[in-house]
This record gives structure tokens, sequence and C-alpha cells, in this order.
């Protein structure tokens, strides 16, 4: 029968249930098994004398739980590779994690393989989209989970320029007008092109448009 053993293993599954069962002194076991008594007492503690694995119990990285759905939200909405991720968690997240916990987090959650999220099935033909001047940005608002330390789920303030792979995300407590506004004051100050076009949905924190009331007609402006 084969046995697989740690390859610094001084004993076998035999030799330590043979421990466990005898009533020796530990410093007669360690003599005939030429082992040190802290490993005659180990195996007289155990149930099951197979190697147990090595495998670290508690994974070290330096993004809460928070922050790796806010990197695992960003890979599946953007499709961002690997290094522009890493400049994106660095601005914004963490300064400090590097590309291989990185590309740690994005395996643990499935998103290791890029060419794997992008869509399959092929594209739907469109119309042309409108040329623009370089200087264009989406912008968009995700939902964002509510986490465990939470008391509220939270929003995810987007704006991106696709022409040099420029992000820059912030988290609000909620998607109002307020916040926007809030948002686009600190995009301008960030962005390092001048804005000249800016596209975003009609949700209701970018325009009146879709929600306006019998009572107050909507202004139809962003």
């Amino acid at each position: 029968m084969l046995i697989a053993l740690h390859k610094d293993a001084r004993t076998t599954p035999a030799v330590r249930a043979e421990i466990a069962a005898c009533n020796e002194p530990a410093s007669v076991l360690a003599r005939r098994f030429g082992i040190t008594e802290q490993t005659v007492y180990k195996w007289e503690k155990r149930d099951v004398f197979a190697d147990r694995s090595h495998t670290a119990h508690r994974l070290q990285t330096m993004l809460t739980p928070a922050q790796e759905t806010v990197v695992v939200h960003l890979r599946h909405t953007l499709l961002l590779p690997l290094d522009d991720l890493q400049a994106v968690t660095r601005e914004f997240l963490s300064p400090d994690v590097s590309r291989s916990g990185l590309d740690r987090c994005l395996r643990r959650h499935g998103a290791g393989n890029l060419n794997a999220l992008r869509p399959q099935d092929p594209a739907v033909a469109h119309t042309a989209f409108k040329s623009y001047e370089p200087s264009y940005l989406h912008m968009d608002v995700k939902y964002r989970p509510q986490m465990q330390a939470e008391s509220s789920r939270r929003y995810l303030f987007v704006a991106i320029y696709r022409a040099r792979c420029w992000v820059f995300v912030q988290l609000k407590s909620n998607k109002t007008a307020a916040n926007a506004k809030a948002f686009l004051k600190a995009l301008r100050k960030a962005c390092p092109i001048r804005i000249n076009k800016l596209l975003t949905d009609n949700g209701k924190e970018f325009t009146d448009r879709l929600f306006a009331s019998r009572e107050r007609e909507p202004s139809d402006n962003h």
C-alpha cells in the first residue's frame, strides 16, 4: 500500500499509532524510534495519524472583505487587466496591495481568467457609436451589496476614460443628486484632462426626466 508522507517525516502512521497506544515513558519511546520527546507527546494526543495539510488556515491579504468585493466587481464590470486593476486598487482602496496578492484574490472569487469573463456569444449588431473628442468620459453608478460589518448598503460611482484606460471611483452612502455633484467635483479635480463630454444614464441621481411627479414637471436637464 502506498503511503503519502511529508518529506521530513521521521515516523509512519503505524509507528504513530503504536506511540499513542503505548504506556511507556516518552523518553523510552523517543530513544526507541529516534525522535524527540515533543514528537512523542504530539502523537499521544492524536486520534488520526496521517500527515495534516500544511496549507495556511488563514489567508494573508492586504484587502478587507469589503475591498475584495469592490475589486471583483470592478473586474467583472470594466474587464480591467491585472496591471490596470492593481493601479486602480492602489489609488482608491489599498496602496500596499501587491500584484500577486491581487491575482490570488481574483482567483479565489473566480475572476482570475479575464477571457472567461468576456461575453462568449456573438455580439449583437449595433449602430456605430457616436464619435466624440478625446476628452469624453462615461459615468455610472453600481450597487454594492451590504457587507457584514456595515449598517447599510453603499453605491460605487465610477467614471471611465476609455481612451487611456483611466478610472476614477468613489463609494457613496446613497445615489442622490447631491452625491453625484460631489463626485463630479472630485472627478474634475482628479481627471488629468479637460472634460468636454460626460455620458450618464437616466438615473435619478443624474436627471429627473423619468422621475417627475404630477406636481413637478421634469426639467429635462442633467
